[in-house]
């Protein structure tokens, strides 16, 4: 299929050299220019303006937004719907609140124009080898784009949620139990290294990682953190982030749900830039390790 895409950092440049590797031909913008040049050399299409970049699409157009939430979504759309028509279809990929989402799909409805949001899970090695992928919107707009979203995702890891918005709003969730799975990973990790046993993460890890109840990929990339530095002396005990939880909050409250482990993961985020662990310091390494979060600055 022909595909246009827009957003080429992280996450956005790794997906476009998977469908690329799936034989899609891609058609690509971006705001700087350079970004586009390492996937032109593997075969996409570069173009310089918008105009350029939806006629190289033809008549019905498929387009993948990867950029930040908020404005930068809206920038893109306002600056898109002039070579847009009746039929095309936009794809929000990226982190975009549901409840945007759905007022999103609601103006583009009323010009004919379809609207998926699409939550992508898996950080970077995902990204680039096969993500999670949960979509929202149209149900015949997710048949027609549905062999990307295959290509894209592992197998059985993409799926259809239901009406616009249920795509952003059950990754906003996943991100939510994912920010307590870490909190939790980093409070235990914290009781460990404070212990008299002076233990070693990379032992201890190593057995986590085969056979226990509390395996996970989370655990895979901790004892990677502690191959590369075995107390994380190197370490940031800062941890950023936090946009997901806050809206799962959010929702949880209008849901009347309440979610104490997310509360707690939220405080701890935020106490980080005044005070930092060893469970902090947990928490900060399992995302550069599946996003390549770099912590901010205290």
């Amino acid at each position: 299929m022909k595909i246009g895409f827009i957003g080429l950092g992280k996450m956005g440049s790794r997906m476009v050299e998977r469908l690329l590797e799936k034989k899609h031909k891609i058609v690509l913008y971006a705001r700087h220019p350079k970004a586009m040049n390492p996937l032109v050399k593997k075969g996409a299409v570069g173009t310089q303006t918008y105009e350029e970049f939806a006629s190289a699409l033809g008549k019905t157009k498929i387009i993948f937004i990867m950029v930040t939430h908020g404005k930068p979504v809206d920038e893109v759309l306002k600056s898109l719907q002039p070579f847009l028509k009746k039929g095309d279809i936009v794809v929000d990929g990226g982190n975009s609140f549901w409840k945007n989402s759905v007022k999103r799909g609601k103006i583009l409805a009323n010009k004919g124009i379809h609207f998926l949001d699409a939550g992508v899970s898996g950080g970077l090695e995902g990204a680039r080898n096969g993500a999670s992928v949960m979509v929202g919107g149209e149900k015949s707009a997710f048949k027609k784009v549905e062999p990307v979203f295959k290509d894209l995702a592992v197998k059985n890891g993409y799926g259809y949620m239901g009406k616009s918005g249920a795509g952003h709003f059950v990754k906003m969730v996943h991100n939510g139990i994912e920010y307590s799975l870490m909190q939790a990973y980093g409070e235990g990790y914290k009781v460990l290294e404070k212990s008299k046993y002076n233990l070693d993460m990379r032992e201890v890890t190593k057995v986590y990682q085969n056979g226990s109840v509390i395996r996970s990929w989370l655990i895979d990339l901790l004892a990677d953190a502690f191959k590369k530095d075995s107390k994380l002396r190197r370490q940031s005990g800062v941890v950023g982030g936090g946009s997901t939880g806050t809206w799962t909050l959010q929702s949880a409250k209008e849901l009347n749900v309440k979610m104490p482990m997310l509360e707690t993961a939220m405080k701890a985020r935020k106490s980080s830039f005044k005070q930092q662990g060893f469970d902090t310091k947990v928490v900060s390494a399992l995302r550069f390790g599946f996003g390549g979060h770099i912590p901010p600055k205290k």
